[in-house]
């Protein structure tokens, strides 16, 4: 039987001090003497590579090209937009010395690069045929959370950052639009989560962006994650930074302008929409082991078989043969502690046998299979855990869904479960924060629906065909 290696708290139990203990425990990261700022070690890393591999292949796809920018931004360039410094100034850390002089101007520790982006862009840009430019980044950026969790809300932030700057207005929403939709096709094919895609509120939105399109998941314990977003800029921001183009009729414009990004954030979601009492369950297109092979015995014939499998599934799948010294149990523990989607055990019977074992990280699921049959049972194993992993989140996901049509309905969910709750708003500022400030459920998005019949906002009971996801968030 398994040796567990103890995971302190179970999932139901207190969710928070589970998340905690499983980073920990899976060796994910490690706490820096700097609060709020993590050390990724090599398995979180891995997993950061490979989504970053999937996502800069993607962007590539559509023209999307990779930059890197200065972290410093000098104050007097961050006060050009008004909106924009407003926004972040709480959070913001400056550099005021360099060695041992004062600087003359105060420099910026990045939060975002928008307005390094765009003064860039003012330099280069002259002609309509300069356009568009799709630009990406992948750095860290620095905001100075009051309160912070490993992957969820840092001090340091990993991400990739995107700024585009386009002729149209249409054609720059278009833009926008696009992104959402690979960060949404990756969340849910290669993170098989479930999501909600949508527009920010007004006062939700990111500072100085005319549109926020987000994407918003939900973790085990019915709390929302916002996992990506988009911005539409319109040409406001351009015009700060005199992004000007001469058009095809010979008139000067300012260009339009997006920005986009996804972070680390995406490894909380990982943990919280899959892992269970015993760790981590990954989803095979970003674990960083995609099968572990467990020898069952040491010896010539079993080690012989285990190098002819691991030499066969090398060249397609992320593979490692487990040779640790401790026992078979604690190596069973320890694959699943860190999600490995697929382990295989062989043993001197299963070779006499011409079989071997293969068992699910999803399901727990244990086979015997034929070795002449290996390669096709394992694409077949790895495309239905994808497939069951993102069912089973799916159905959590729509049972924790609730709509809501009045205030009362509303107090008595939020006193007893955190979930998902839709219902009809205004469009006043004043109602939301009434239900922000009442049940601690802040607006998430206005979802991408058409063709909603008119109903009465929760808050006011007015008139209004505009529906509203509200829901605690990390």
């Amino acid at each position: 039987m398994a040796h567990r290696i103890p995971v302190v708290v179970q999932v139901i139990e207190d969710f928070s001090k589970w998340y905690t203990d499983v980073l920990k425990k899976s060796e994910l990261v490690d706490y820096s003497g700097v609060r709020g700022c993590v050390i990724m070690r090599p398995y979180a890393c891995s997993m950061w590579e490979n989504i970053t591999s999937i996502l800069d292949k993607r962007f590539k796809e559509i023209g999307v090209e990779n930059v890197s920018m200065p972290m410093f931004i000098p104050e007097s360039m961050l006060q050009k937009e008004k909106n924009h410094i407003e926004g972040f100034a709480p959070e913001v850390a400056w550099v005021t010395h360099g060695g041992q002089e004062e600087l003359t101007e105060r420099l910026c520790v990045r939060p975002t690069s928008e307005v390094m982006f765009c003064s860039h862009f003012s330099r280069i840009v002259n002609s309509w045929r300069d356009l568009p430019k799709l630009y990406n980044q992948w750095c860290s950026v620095v905001r100075w959370e009051k309160s912070s969790r490993p992957f969820l809300r840092s001090i340091e932030i990993h991400w990739q950052e995107g700024h585009t700057i386009h002729e149209s207005p249409g054609e720059a929403n278009d833009f926008s639009l696009k992104i959402l939709n690979i960060y949404k096709e990756f969340l849910e094919e290669k993170l098989c989560i479930p999501l909600i895609c949508g527009k920010k509120t007004e006062s939700e939105k990111f500072a100085g962006a005319k549109i926020t399109y987000t994407i918003e998941c939900m973790m085990k314990d019915g709390k929302s994650l916002q996992t990506a977003t988009s911005h539409y800029f319109g040409n406001e921001f351009t015009k700060v930074f005199n992004v000007k183009f001469q058009t095809k009729e010979n008139k000067s414009d300012f260009a339009y302008y997006t920005s986009w990004g996804i972070t680390t954030r995406t490894i909380g979601a990982i943990i919280m929409v899959h892992g269970d009492k015993d760790g981590l369950v990954l989803p095979p297109d970003v674990a960083p082991i995609q099968i572990i092979i467990i020898p069952i015995k040491d010896s010539n014939e079993v080690k012989f078989k285990v190098s002819e499998v691991f030499n066969l599934l090398r060249t397609k799948y992320r593979i490692k043969i487990d040779e640790k010294e401790e026992s078979v149990g604690c190596k069973f523990a320890n694959s699943e502690l860190r999600g490995i989607p697929i382990r295989i055990e062989i043993g001197p019977r299963d070779i006499s046998n011409n079989v071997f074992v293969l068992v699910r990280r999803d399901n727990r699921k244990k086979e015997i299979c034929k070795f002449e049959t290996i390669l096709e049972k394992i694409e077949c194993t790895i495309n239905d855990i994808k497939l069951n992993l993102y069912n089973s989140a799916l159905k959590r996901f729509n049972s924790n869904i609730l709509n809501l049509n009045s205030l009362e309905e509303f107090e008595k969910t939020a006193r007893i479960r955190d979930c998902f709750i839709k219902s009809y708003w205004c469009g006043s500022e004043k109602c939301e924060n009434y239900i922000k400030d009442k049940f601690g459920y802040g607006s998430r998005c206005i979802p991408f629906e058409e063709n909603i019949e008119e109903g009465s906002c929760i808050v006011c009971n007015k008139k209004c065909d505009t529906k509203l996801y509200w829901a605690k968030s990390y």
